[in-house]
């Protein structure tokens, strides 16, 4: 039942709303490429990328020294559900700025 809570906390933010269509529409993303697309603050973008991990949203990727977040795969009912939903809303979505090379990191 935690889970299940944390899943349902995670989706009461606007922002973490944006992030999950944001990575759902682009595929994996570095934290430099949300940073830069987002304009927020590296640790605060972290927060929410953990709240989202820690929920059973996101996975994460190690490429050498940089992370990549993604939509998890497979999913539960639930949260698929969640994410079928969040595609259907009219969320004003930043242009994808990439800054990140998975070859030569991020220029940040």
């Amino acid at each position: 039942m935690e889970i299940f809570l944390k899943s349902v906390a995670a989706l009461k933010d606007e922002t973490r709303i944006m992030i999950l269509r944001f990575l759902d529409q682009h595929g994996a993303l570095c934290v430099g490429d949300l940073q830069e697309s987002f304009g927020m603050i590296q640790s605060r973008l972290s927060r929410h990328l953990k709240i989202l991990k820690e929920a059973g949203f996101l996975r994460v990727d190690r490429r050498g020294t940089w992370a990549y977040y993604s939509i998890r795969s497979p999913m539960d009912r639930f949260r698929l559900q969640s994410i079928e939903e969040i595609r259907t809303l009219d969320i004003p979505l930043p242009p994808l700025v990439k800054s990140c090379d998975s070859e030569k990191g991020c220029i940040l």
